[in-house]
């Protein structure tokens, strides 16, 4: 008999890049573990990307925090028992989804947050789009629930990192030139105290890995799924 028991809802789409990540990761692990012709369990909703970007772009959150709402009501009844969302930005309406529907979200804090406690971390740097370096729901979250602090780049820095994000990894390109840069950017942020840096951007680990930096990287997608493949076997939050 199978020990895979749950069913997982994915709210993707956002970028769809990131959600085929998602979607190879978390289905490797469950064969993994299990062997054979055992795959995951998913219901997936993929979004309209250049929709949530525009929103994004013009503050209007509360707007698409009701998409995302939708999104996650129409896994539910279609079986989900659990949520991941394939995006760091739209954690930022978080609330939102947890509000509309029975089921739990499984936040992309979590894993990151409980594994830098394992490492016995207090200070760590942020790669990700502006909204998520400059909005306060995600340090915040790391901050108020595992103690932990974040910086996030200079200014100048933070616009190029979302300027990649969007116009070069949620398309599929992958520069060279662009990973040197977020080379430089970890390296300073390492250099003004950071003891590891977070891959706060779910296509992020696309161009930067754990070879490409001097302190340890953590990619919140990698863990993410982790999370979500304990949920599918174990029912764990």
């Amino acid at each position: 008999m199978t020990s895979v028991i749950r069913t997982l809802g994915v709210i993707g789409g956002i970028s769809w890049e990131s959600t085929a990540l998602y979607y190879r990761l978390i289905n490797r692990a469950v064969a993994s573990r299990l062997g054979g012709l055992h795959s995951a369990p998913l219901i997936l909703h993929s979004l309209e990307f250049n929709e949530i970007a525009e929103l994004q772009s013009a503050g209007k959150w509360d707007e698409s925090g009701r998409i995302l709402a939708r999104s996650a009501m129409g896994l539910e009844r279609a079986g989900a028992e659990a949520l991941v969302m394939t995006s760091n930005t739209m954690h930022h309406v978080a609330a939102a989804i947890e509000d509309a529907v029975k089921i739990p979200l499984i936040h992309i804090v979590d894993p990151v947050g409980r594994l830098l406690n394992l490492a016995g971390m207090r200070m760590v740097g942020l790669l990700g789009t502006s909204y998520t370096m400059e909005l306060p729901f995600w340090r915040d979250r790391l901050a108020r629930q595992f103690g932990i602090e974040v910086l996030n780049p200079e200014a100048e820095d933070r616009q190029l990192v979302h300027r990649v994000i969007f116009e070069e990894l949620c398309v599929g390109q992958v520069r060279e030139a662009s990973r040197k840069e977020f080379v430089r950017v970890s390296e300073s942020l390492a250099g003004r105290g950071a003891e590891a840096v977070i891959l706060g951007c779910t296509e992020v680990g696309m161009l930067l890995g754990p070879k490409d930096v001097t302190v340890p990287v953590f990619d919140t997608t990698e863990l993410h799924a982790e999370a979500a493949v304990n949920f599918i076997l174990s029912g764990a939050l």
